[in-house]
């Protein structure tokens, strides 16, 4: 459930060489103008300060910009994240739970508007390039709203697509992510965005 609650296209060719030699930013605004959904497996690892072992999941995500979006974690546990414009829904099988809150509040400010949002980035975040790394370059989005929970995202591009994600929380957590098998602008069911809550469990919020 921690993750989830901080979470709350198809370039041309022309444009690759264009992207390769862009900065982190520039790839940025460039990935999301040319991109209105989105589909990629991923892995993702937490690691604490306390220097207990890593934390690790995968599973598949979705994005219909704005403001929709699918987070759906199948391994080892699973736990689903459902973004429908309105509401973002958070659900946890094992605790039979599921925390529900308006979708503006959950998303503007928070590491999803980064991806799910809409262009206008620079109104929530402060972006910097932080330079290349094995081939992948780097921007950095430092939220301005103090409460937002975490203190930074670095996003991770290579030749105009998003490759990985770093979050580090306000309690010096970093989660890892790694994307694969990355669609831009795939056609997407509506139902990936529709949440209907299971009988019998407990709904916490909206």
């Amino acid at each position: 459930m921690k993750f989830a609650l901080k979470w709350l296209s198809t370039a041309t060719f022309a444009c690759l060489p264009l992207l390769a030699q862009a900065g982190a930013v520039d790839q940025l605004h460039q990935f999301l103008s040319s991109t209105r959904t989105l589909k990629a497996e991923f892995s993702q690892m937490v690691v604490g300060k306390s220097g207990r072992k890593p934390q690790q999941s995968s599973g598949v995500v979705a994005i219909s910009r704005p403001g929709k979006l699918r987070w759906d974690i199948q391994k080892p546990y699973p736990q689903l994240v459902v973004g429908d414009g309105e509401k973002i829904w958070i659900y946890d099988p094992e605790l039979k739970q599921i925390t529900v809150r308006k979708a503006g509040q959950a998303i503007s400010g928070s590491p999803a508007a980064l991806l799910a949002g809409n262009n206008d980035l620079e109104k929530n975040f402060e972006l910097t390039d932080v330079g290349v790394s094995e081939g992948v370059a780097w921007v950095e989005a430092r939220p301005k709203v103090a409460e937002s929970g975490f203190e930074k995202v670095r996003l991770g591009f290579a030749g105009g697509d998003l490759k990985a994600m770093e979050l580090h929380d306000s309690f010096g957590q970093i989660t890892h992510v790694h994307f694969s098998k990355l669609e831009r602008n795939p056609v997407l069911p509506a139902t990936s965005f529709k949440f209907v809550p299971p009988a019998g469990v407990d709904i916490v919020g909206e």
